[in-house]
């Protein structure tokens, strides 16, 4: 009995110390970044041009630019402002019904009695089933994102195709918002004014996450998600 009164004291006071060390890191104002799911990194630097001598020529080799060529985004380091213009809609409806009904009867009204089974004259038997099954469902998605984004080219790709990605931070009433964007735009989608919409550019990825006390209150505590881990019911 006493190893076990040690054993539960060590596993209150152990539960007293997570407690009080999770109450103390709630108390903190450190928020920390959210996790992301887009392309990194978020944002690159444009590759240094190689140093010439200064030979007092005007034209210096490796600084050109086409003499047709605009000034759209088509390098590492560059910028294209982004318009979100995201709207899905999607409902679904399924309807499933069976029934099924069965029934047996049978009987044995006369027999001579010099046959073995002359005692069950006159018994009868009767048996039924049925089942009956009836399902419904419906589901329904609408979203909009609408906004602008301004996102930097991280990679150019072997057929000229741009990764992009990007990330914007809002400072709301103590609570960060981030808005990120990646994805690969055709550069011939980018308009002279550096500008694309968000329809054209593939394998998207946008998010919309929070970070401070705002979401930590829509959020799942750890004890409760435990709890909920070891007891689903």
């Amino acid at each position: 009995m006493n190893a076990i009164a040690r054993a539960v004291s060590i596993l209150a006071t152990t539960f007293v110390a997570v407690m009080f060390v999770t109450l103390i890191s709630s108390c903190a104002q450190v928020q920390p970044t959210p996790p992301t799911s887009v392309h990194q990194p978020m944002s690159t630097r444009p590759v240094a041009s190689a140093t010439h001598a200064a030979n007092g020529a005007i034209w210096q080799p490796g600084l050109g630019r086409s003499l047709l060529e605009d000034r759209r985004a088509r390098h590492v380091g560059d910028i294209i402002t982004v318009n979100l213009v995201e709207r899905t809609s999607a409902q679904k409806n399924a309807n499933a019904s069976t029934n099924r009904a069965s029934s047996l009867s049978g009987g044995l009204s006369a027999a001579s009695a010099s046959l073995p089974l002359s005692g069950l004259a006159g018994l009868s038997a009767e048996a039924a089933t049925k089942s009956a099954f009836e399902g419904k469902g419906a589901t329904a998605a609408n979203n909009a994102f609408n906004g602008t984004i301004t996102v930097t080219v991280i990679d150019v790709l072997a057929n000229g195709n741009l990764l992009v990605s990007g990330e914007k931070m809002l400072t709301i009433n103590q609570g960060n918002e981030f808005i990120r964007f990646s994805g690969i735009v055709n550069a011939d989608n980018v308009s002279a004014s550096n500008t694309v919409q968000s329809t054209q550019v593939a394998d998207a990825r946008i998010e919309y996450r929070g970070s401070g006390f705002v979401e930590e209150a829509n959020s799942m505590g750890w004890l409760q998600r435990f709890f909920n881990f070891i007891n689903p019911f």
